[in-house]
Parts: C-alpha cells; structure tokens; sequence
C-alpha cells in the first residue's frame, strides 16, 4: 500500500484537532477567544518540544477478504528522530525483524548522506521549505470553517476529565486552498483534556470519497481514522496510535478492505549535536 497516503489522512486529523477544539461552543462563552488563542499557541509551542525527542514508529498494513480474515500483512519499524530541524525516519525493522547487518549499514549510510544535503541546502532550497511551511499553515487556518461544533459532554480518558466535542461538516464552508476540499468529508468526535487544553482521543469517519497521493489511494465513504494521544514528561503531549480501517481503492484499479495501525514508542529526549548511530546487528 502507499506509505504517503496514510500519512496525509494522519497529517490532516491530527493538525486539524487543535482548531477543532478551539471552536466548540465551550460553557464560558466570555473566555472562548482566549482559550482559542491559548490553544493555537499551545499547540505551536507543542510542536516546537516534539522536536527535541526521538522515537520508533510501527506501521502494520493488514488486507481483509470478504469474511474478514487477514489475507496479507505486512510491517515496518522506523526510527524517528530530528536532522536540520525536520523530522527522519530510519528504517530498522521488518514484520519486528531487525535488518541485517547490510541493511541496516545501508539505512545509516542513507540517513548520513541526509544529513548533509540538509546542513549544505542553497538559500532557493530554504526558501522553499519555509514557503511550504507558510502555505501548510494557510491551509490550517480553513479548518474553522469548515465544521460545525457541538459539546456533547465530559468523559474521563485515562483518568483525567475530557471535553467530548462532535464536529459536523459546514455545509456552507468554501475552501481557499484545493488540499483543505478533504476537510468537508471528515466527520467525528474529539476529546479534549480540560487541564492542557491538548487533543487526546479522536474519531473520524469519511462521509464522502478521499484521495491521496495523486489519486492513488482512494479512501471510500464509511472509512474510519482513530487517534490517540498521551503526554510526556509533563512538557509534551504527543501520538501513542492511529488506526485507518476502509474499504480502499489503490492505483485506481485494485479495491481492498484495509486496516493501517501506526502505533509509536520509546519517546526520549534527542539532544541537537547527537547524531545516528547504526544498531549493531
């Protein structure tokens, strides 16, 4: 299956979280803009801190035929950890078997070579990166428009209270940017923990046809994308697992019943000057 595809659903869901809170008709309506602004700042002020950790990524693809049973599984283990300020995955387990001595060289040599073509980019090239991360966040700013908010109540999530918040999509909402067209075929629920003011569960479904990676996977209607979020050393609230689960169409030919599990782990804090280093199998 395509690696991109899920990974731009997940881009999509777990960016949009924290605007989809920020509208939901809290009780105080006096305080509403402040808690937006506290929650947008939040949010950046989060993404900052998960810069400064590393982690291992699990990603398992599962297909289904018609009674359900598995008919294929595949999974890959990632390192994650920050080069240059941007985040990089190095390949270090299949289906929980750790590559051999010769992959795993590879992986390092490739992530090394990364590494240096991200500390020697030409001024065009980080212009482009920033202008990227410009219109990344033009794209964000639609997300307000483009749901309905309703407080459906409170819930404990491991242990502590939540906000329960249902977001319907707007019917009126008119996108300035084409990529923010796929937030009006998202509808769910998120909940939100009251102490941080951070997403921590979320439950979406597909109310129409998704594609992505240039159309290459289609996500049918009734597909379903469930996240899950923790906190870390009191600083930083970051994914513990995703779960995609449709009925899918890949290279605009093959259709699949699809289950894609992302679950991560190991969270430690990655100190700047550190650099990668080869597992010694």
């Amino acid at each position: 299956m395509q690696r991109d595809a899920p990974r731009s659903v997940l881009f999509v869901v777990r960016r949009s979280v924290i605007f989809l809170l920020t509208l939901s008709g809290f009780a105080n309506a006096q305080s509403a803009l402040e808690i937006i602004r506290l929650a947008v700042d939040r949010d950046s002020t989060n993404l900052e801190r998960l810069k400064d950790y590393a982690y291992q990524q699990r990603q398992e693809e599962r297909e289904f035929d018609a009674r359900g049973n598995i008919t294929k599984s595949e999974a890959e283990t990632r390192d994650v950890m920050m080069l240059a300020g941007r985040p990089y995955e190095r390949l270090i387990a299949r289906d929980d078997k750790p590559l051999s001595a010769n992959e795993a060289r590879k992986e390092q040599q490739k992530a090394d070579r990364e590494l240096e073509r991200r500390e020697h980019m030409s001024p065009a090239d980080r212009a482009k990166l920033e202008k990227n991360r410009r219109e990344t966040r033009k794209f964000m700013n639609e997300v307000p428009d483009a749901f309905v908010f309703h407080l459906l109540g409170e819930e404990k999530v491991s242990g502590e209270p939540a906000w329960v918040i249902r977001c319907d999509p707007n019917p009126a909402f008119e996108p300035r940017d084409a990529r923010a067209k796929v937030l009006s075929k998202l509808r769910g629920k998120v909940w939100i923990d009251q102490g941080d003011y951070e997403w921590v569960k979320a439950e979406m479904q597909a109310v129409d046809a998704m594609s992505f990676g240039l159309g290459l996977f289609r996500l049918d209607p009734g597909g379903s994308l469930s996240f899950e979020q923790t906190r870390v050393n009191g600083e930083v609230w970051v994914p513990t697992r995703a779960l995609i689960r449709a009925d899918a169409r890949l290279a605009y030919v093959k259709k699949v019943r699809a289950e894609i599990e992302i679950t991560y782990r190991d969270y430690k804090k990655f100190q700047a000057d550190s650099r990668m280093v080869a597992d010694g199998n």
